[in-house]
Order: structure tokens, then C-alpha cells, then sequence
């Protein structure tokens, strides 16, 4: 079992994460290779009393690790019976690694729009994907967990009844998709709000989208035509044959760039195209039930082109099979996700104060907030 304190090298690299803004200061780091080296390390923990962090990817990083760190980032193996069409996973796997595996044998799994993110911390949250509104959440297509207990013993059970270091889960039959994305100039974001939201509003349960306001920076690696623009992106991803027809409503208004085509799922990451290099972000969300006028124009004037803070602002349509999810996340009356996302610049404070401002007025009509997408800061 390999280990690192502060003072030897190595440290620093094993604690970093794609989350780069918690700074995590623990005793002892346990670079995992596999179960048996997770048990040792709680059992460590436990005679030394000191808590327990574990950490794969550090995408969904909120609160800095102390004590004892379990880095699961070299515990990475993947398995698919395709009789069965399930996957197993180690606690390190990422969903780029499953979607590739699965492709192999006409499956996919219900993945989310990055593929470089656990997948283990990803269904710990629920697992919100782009097949979702038809399949699911992830969580509901777990078939069974191997754990460490708190204890330092080895188990099956809950995925909440300790550390999580495989997952076995059901795979769906996805071969290829139709997606991509619509980008559009700043000066048609108000109309690109109100289009989308009209159109979702009796699209099949076979199609997941969203739209989001995004500032690109002035970048040679920003394709030129949205270089250092604040852009309007809809993200679309449907499993029908007919997609042109489908979003024929939505290319009416122009876009600058059109990347909607039929993929393979293995190309599904393209979709959302989010950048893949760590930083430091704050994010937050709110689930509404509706998107009324008056809710466009809030996060348009909070986050939008204008906003005094750089914000990414997502906005994703629930509603299909995640009004049957057995997560506490979602409600009957779940409708819309709206989601905030932006860098640590200046400071925390700033970004938190901001993103306050723009949820107050959505809170009275809120059904909650999805926790997977609660970033750099502790969910109470």
C-alpha cells in the first residue's frame, strides 16, 4: 500500500483533482490500487482517529480532505458482460473508459455530458445523464456496490453504507444518437431562451437538452467563430431517427455554428464539449417546476452577457423517467434545472454572493436543488 505525507514527493500531485479550488491539506495519502488497500487505510484511519476523504477524479470536490486521503485514481478496471449487459467498475473508472468498453458490445451507459468523471462519484450524486429522461438516473440501474464498511471490512450493500470500491450497473442498448449542439451570437440569447423553452414543452421522453450562456474566452483553442463571444448553446441528444425535423425550430434562428449530426455514442462527449482542464469553480442549482417569462429574464440579467460576474448558466429540462426516480432530488413537479457555474475570480465570496442574488427570486417556486451539480461548496 503506497502512502504520502506532506513532506515527501509526490503529495501535491496525489491530492490534486480537476476541482483545483479547495485547497486539501490531509495527514496521510493512500494511493489505492485496490479494495483491500481501501479497508487497510480505514482501518489506519480508524487507530489514529482521523476522518476519511476518498477521491478519484475531484470533479465534484466540496470541502477539503483531512486526515486520511484515499486517492482511488489507479483503481480503473472495467468488465462488461454483454449477456447480461451490465458493467463492473472500480472505484477510479471514468465514464470515458465504460463508454468505449460498452461500445464494443452495442451497449452504453447512462453516462453525463464529460467523460473524464468518475464514475462512482457521479452515481453517488444520482448520476443526471444524457439519456436520462428516458432511461433514468444511474443510481436506479445499480445492480450491486462492494464497500468498505466504516470498520474497515468488506461487504456488498448500500451504496451509503460505506466507501464504494466497485459498482456493477445495467447498461441500455445505445449504439448511436443524434446530437451536437446550436451556438448563437449574444444578440439573439433572449429569443434562443424563449424558443427552447416553448419547444420543450412536449418534446418525447427519447430527447435530453438543454441551453446554456457561456463567455468564451479570446483563445486560439475557441473555434473562431465564438471566440471571445458570450455565446447561447443548445445541447441536444435523441435517441429518434427524424433529428432534423426535430430541431428544425430551433436552426430557424440562425445559429453560428451547427454541430447537430447522428454519433456514435462513443462521440457523446462533443455534445457539451466542456473543457477537460482543471480549475477552480462555484456552482449551484435550482429545479423549478416551470420557466415563466420572468425566470428567462432574471438569469438573463444576472447571468447572462451582462451579468456582473462571469457565469456559465445551464439550464437543463428534467421530466420523463426522473418523475419516477427513487432519488430524493427529483419531485413529481421537477421540471427545469437551472444551474449556475463560474470561475473563483476575484474570490469565493464574490461568486457566492453573485449566484445568491440570482436563486433568490427562483426559491419560492423551487422544488429543491440536484446535488450532483453543487460544486466547491458544502450542500447545506
Amino acid at each position: 500500500m503506497q502512502t504520502f505525507t506532506p513532506d515527501q514527493a509526490g503529495y501535491r500531485e496525489e491530492i490534486a483533482g480537476f476541482q483545483t479550488g479547495i485547497s486539501s491539506t490531509p495527514k496521510l495519502v493512500v494511493a489505492a490500487t485496490s479494495a483491500d488497500d481501501v479497508a487497510a487505510a480505514v482501518r489506519l484511519a480508524a487507530e489514529r482517529d482521523l476522518p476519511v476523504s476518498v477521491q478519484a477524479t475531484g470533479h465534484g470536490l466540496r470541502a477539503p480532505a483531512e486526515g486520511v486521503l484515499i486517492s482511488t485514481r489507479r483503481m480503473t478496471g472495467v468488465t462488461v458482460d454483454p449477456d447480461r449487459g451490465v458493467a463492473r467498475v472500480e472505484a477510479g473508472t471514468t465514464w470515458g473508459s465504460v463508454i468505449t468498453a460498452a461500445a464494443e458490445h452495442g451497449l452504453a451507459p447512462l453516462s453525463g455530458s464529460a467523460p473524464g468523471v468518475g464514475v462512482v462519484g457521479y452515481t453517488l450524486g444520482g448520476g443526471f445523464g444524457l439519456l436520462g429522461r428516458h432511461f433514468g438516473l444511474a443510481s436506479d440501474r445499480v445492480r450491486s456496490a462492494e464497500i468498505v464498511r466504516p470498520d474497515g471490512t468488506r461487504t456488498t450493500g448500500p451504496l451509503d453504507a460505506g466507501i464504494v470500491t466497485a459498482l456493477e450497473f445495467a447498461l441500455v442498448p445505445v449504439t448511436t444518437l443524434y446530437g451536437g449542439g446550436l451556438y448563437f451570437d449574444a444578440a439573439k440569447i433572449p429569443d434562443v431562451l424563449r424558443t427552447w423553452r416553448d419547444w420543450t414543452a412536449d418534446l418525447p421522453d427519447t430527447v435530453g437538452t438543454s441551453v446554456a450562456m457561456l463567455p468564451y474566452p479570446d483563445l486560439p483553442m475557441v473555434p473562431e467563430p465564438l471566440r471571445g463571444k458570450h455565446i447561447a448553446h443548445i445541447r441536444v441528444a435523441y435517441l429518434g431517427t427524424d433529428g432534423d425535423q426535430l430541431v428544425a425550430p430551433l436552426r430557424a434562428l440562425g445559429p453560428l455554428q451547427d454541430t447537430l449530426t447522428t454519433m456514435p455514442y462513443t462521440d457523446s462527449g462533443q455534445i457539451a464539449a466542456e473543457p477537460p482542464i482543471p480549475h477552480a469553480y462555484l456552482g449551484d442549482n435550482r429545479v423549478l417546476p416551470t420557466l415563466p417569462d420572468d425566470v428567462l429574464s432574471t438569469v438573463l440579467d444576472l447571468a447572462g452577457p451582462a451579468a456582473p460576474v462571469p457565469t456559465v448558466l445551464i439550464i437543463d429540462l428534467l421530466g420523463g423517467a426522473y418523475q419516477h426516480s427513487s432519488a430524493p432530488d427529483f419531485t413529481a413537479d421537477s421540471r427545469y434545472t437551472v444551474r449556475a457555474l463560474s470561475l473563483v475570480e476575484p474570490d469565493a465570496a464574490t461568486i457566492q454572493a453573485a449566484h445568491a442574488k440570482l436563486f433568490a427570486p427562483l426559491d419560492p417556486m423551487s422544488t429543491g436543488r440536484l446535488r450532483s451539480f453543487v460544486y466547491g461548496q458544502p450542500l447545506g
